[in-house]
């Protein structure tokens, strides 16, 4: 891992021209491709300047959701090797049908970061349900004066928390790529697959008293056809 990981933020843009409902199929070619969910947090903000400094960043942040920010594993190195970033390898997100106020999570939105687990699951199996406030390596303030640098940020900007993970692997993952590379390291091996077409999963984070905050995202994967 770079030294730089621990102090400079890994962001990439994706696309907003076809985000999925969150009930809404995945639909993918080819099952060989490595298809893959990535459970994450995510803010929406209004007009952001360009340049806003990290401790004004956070009031511009007006909803929060929670994401599947589908990955195509099996594509990614390719385009990583041409040192220009992530296209088709990262297509159409779904969002929760829900989206709420930082105010209407109470004390779990602390230090611009949401502190509830997230629970994901493949075919009704637990995958993990990691706190998404825990071990976050840089909180929504710090992503949004990044992204900001050197440019404005319209109203309804969308910003995603990147994979939660948690350093304690008791709580799971909340995609396989970490699930298969645990495997890697304690095998010599991966055992889990990545996702296979009729596979459903599904997306959700409840409050302390068990409540759905976002409601759930839930989607099979589907073979594509023209």
């Amino acid at each position: 891992m770079p030294k730089s990981f621990w102090s400079e933020p890994l962001v990439y843009q994706g696309g907003s021209d076809t985000f999925l409902d969150p009930m809404e199929p995945i639909q993918i070619a080819e099952e060989a491709w490595g298809i893959d969910f990535e459970a994450e947090v995510a803010v929406i903000v209004d007009d952001v300047p360009m340049g806003v400094p990290e401790e004004e960043a956070g009031q511009h942040i007006q909803l929060l959701m929670i994401v599947n920010d589908v990955s195509i594993r099996n594509l990614i190195p390719g385009e990583l090797a041409k040192g220009f970033g992530f296209y088709q390898s990262k297509p159409s997100s779904a969002f929760s049908p829900v989206a709420v106020t930082p105010d209407a999570l109470g004390e779990a939105w602390s230090d611009g970061k949401l502190h509830l687990p997230l629970r994901v699951t493949l075919n009704d199996k637990l995958i993990g349900e990691p706190n998404a406030g825990v071990d976050m390596t840089f909180n929504f303030p710090r992503l949004i004066a990044h992204v900001a640098k050197s440019r404005a940020l319209c109203s309804e900007t969308i910003i995603g928390s990147g994979t939660v993970s948690n350093v304690d692997r008791s709580s799971g993952s909340c995609c396989l790529a970490e699930v298969r590379m645990l495997e890697i390291i304690a095998d010599g091996k991966p055992k889990t697959e990545f996702m296979k077409f009729g596979d459903c999963v599904s997306i959700e984070m409840f409050d302390s008293k068990g409540d759905s905050i976002f409601g759930e995202i839930e989607q099979q994967v589907q073979p594509y056809r023209n």
